[in-house]
């Protein structure tokens, strides 16, 4: 009878095929178990590594003998088999807790429901121009557990999501970030707010007294739970809005940064940032925050900002034509995301939106559509909530599902000085397979508009 542990993989995506080559290589007993088909790429993985496993379905006496099952996020915690495994009593986590048992390198975790990709892409930039030895994992990139079967850096930087901390009991990073919290994926945690905070602060839930905490301190669901909970630590604040003695916070035209503790400041212009927006300056302070604690030179920080441009589908410049600007946020998916990308633009906006609802309130951003949207382009396979609900706020309302419709009458209906923004609100999965295919194919759309522009101008020049 075999003594080696059993380790059963529910999911076989990034995550979890991650999961099980860590598992592998530390001589546990591993399968994997999909409810769907294996991508043929991760299939060969598995197969050249002699993992077992199955897709299209979840056998019950297999998953249930395991000592430990290690969850994917996409899975539900309330998905029949999960249901049975608790049942039985089996220990279930996420990947990130069973990754963090296998390092001793220092540990950076960043999550929030916004900023959370661009902040952990910063401070992972920042601190390798800096010269640190240092990863990236977590909800970006390549799966953290699947780096660690080498585990070669000193250093890592995570972006985290509530789905994966929901399986966390003992990670506890060295520094925790939590941005924002405002409503996202209710539906995962049975439409109660409460449930999706408690999820973000487990973050902290083993944080001591020498780790550091850094919070935006403006956030009301953040200020709210403060109140509520003893946290140890280092704590360090951040406010777009108030002087604060110990933290950052944004004062006209700078980003200042002081440590009580310490007796030290550092203070940075907004203009030498290519970032922009007010959201952007949170995802700022909290990755200065991180690489002062990482005794990183502050004369360097400026330096290393002039190599950062943002991330790809988060408000991303695409093209100017005609004097329109096209703007790529499909990262944004629920309504906060939306409030600070119509907030970022002084310019008329031609508003691209639409796609699976997450249970969303567009209450929040009523008064900016009225101030700010000239039409709404609603792409999607359903786009009733949307219209309804901006039908007296907006004069010119198009429904579509083609995103280069979409793209080519938002372009019709714009003029120079005014932007184009895809800026969606919701989940890609009726029309796409996810967000980024969303960006790439109105990046394509962009482009043709582009080419037939210029096209245009070269025989208008020629007559």
């Amino acid at each position: 009878m075999s003594t080696t542990k059993k380790i059963v993989i529910l999911g076989g995506g990034e995550s979890g095929i991650g999961a099980a080559l860590l598992a592998k290589s530390k001589g546990f007993e591993v399968f994997v178990s999909d409810k769907n088909p294996l991508s043929p790429k991760y299939e060969q993985v598995l197969t050249d590594e002699n993992i077992l496993y199955e897709e299209g379905e979840h056998t019950e006496d297999i998953i249930l003998s395991a000592a430990e099952i290690i969850k994917s996020p996409g899975i539900p915690s309330n998905a029949d088999i999960v249901l049975k495994a608790k049942k039985a009593k089996i220990p279930i986590i996420s990947e990130i807790e069973f990754a963090a048992r296998y390092t001793k390198a220092k540990i950076i975790a960043i999550t929030g429901s916004n900023g959370k990709t661009t902040t952990t892409l910063l401070t992972y930039h920042l601190l390798k121009s800096a010269g640190l030895k240092v990863g990236l994992g977590g909800n970006v990139g390549e799966s953290w557990a699947k780096q660690l079967v080498k585990d070669e850096y000193d250093y890592w930087v995570l972006e985290v999501s509530s789905f994966q901390l929901d399986d966390c009991y003992e990670f506890a990073p060295d520094v925790a970030i939590i941005l924002n919290i405002t409503p996202d994926h209710l539906d995962r945690y049975e439409n109660n707010f409460q449930n999706y905070v408690d999820a973000k602060f487990k973050i902290i839930q083993n944080i001591k007294k020498e780790q550091v905490f850094i919070y935006q301190k403006d956030n009301p669901a953040i200020a709210q739970e403060m109140k509520k909970r003893v946290i140890g630590g280092q704590h360090f604040p951040i406010s777009l809005s108030e002087v604060l003695d110990n933290g950052a916070y944004l004062k006209g035209q700078f980003l200042d940064f002081y440590d009580k503790k310490q007796k030290t400041s550092f203070s940075i212009q907004t203009n030498e940032i290519h970032l922009k927006g007010k959201h952007n300056m949170v995802n700022v302070m909290a990755s200065i925050q991180v690489c002062l604690r990482m005794s990183v030179p502050e004369t360097a920080l400026k330096e290393y900002f002039q190599s950062f441009y943002g991330v790809e589908h988060r408000l991303e410049e695409v093209e100017t034509i005609e004097g329109v600007r096209f703007i790529n946020d499909s990262k944004a998916t629920n309504v906060d995301s939306v409030y600070y990308a119509l907030d970022s633009f002084e310019d008329q906006v031609i508003w691209i939106a639409g796609g699976i609802d997450k249970g969303n309130d567009y209450t929040k951003i009523k008064d900016l559509v009225i101030k700010k949207v000239k039409a709404l382009v609603c792409l999607g396979k359903n786009n009733t909530k949307l219209v309804d609900f901006f039908r007296d706020c907006v004069h010119i309302i198009y429904q579509t599902e083609d995103i280069r419709d979409a793209t080519e009458q938002a372009f019709e209906l714009s003029k120079k000085g005014e932007v184009v923004l895809l800026s969606p609100a919701c989940a890609s999965f009726d029309l796409f397979a996810n967000y980024e295919e969303r960006g790439k194919e109105f990046k394509k759309s962009v482009q043709k508009i582009h080419k037939i522009s210029a096209m245009k101008a070269k025989e208008n020049k020629e007559k």
